[in-house]
């Protein structure tokens, strides 16, 4: 299962991560959500050990979304080092988002 994510704790699971971190931003009423949340648990799975793998639920913690410019929903956010490098809005494959990590290692 992905990491859950908040406000309070983004700083210190994605911005210090000294692996790459992958963030779905997300909500229980999207549709699309669903379709991508198993996808980025079995990326979790893949990448246990490798890279953080974590979901932020954007009602109840809007300070990151905002501060990124999520937007629409689902957003799959990519940081290295602290940096944002990648981002994916709405629902892709699973090998899209994987390609995105693994050019990270």
């Amino acid at each position: 299962m992905a990491l859950e994510i908040t406000d309070s704790t983004f700083e210190e699971l994605v911005l210090k991560s000294d692996k790459p971190v992958m963030v779905d931003f997300w909500a229980e009423w999207c549709g699309p959500c669903r379709m991508v949340g198993p996808i980025i648990d079995e990326i979790s799975n893949d990448f246990e050990g490798k890279a953080v793998v974590g979901k932020l639920d954007v009602d109840s913690n809007q300070e990151f979304a905002s501060k990124y410019g999520v937007r629409n929903i689902p957003t799959v956010l990519i940081f290295d080092k602290g940096e944002l490098v990648g981002r994916q809005v709405g629902v892709a494959p699973k090998n899209s988002y994987v390609e995105q990590l693994n050019a990270l290692l």
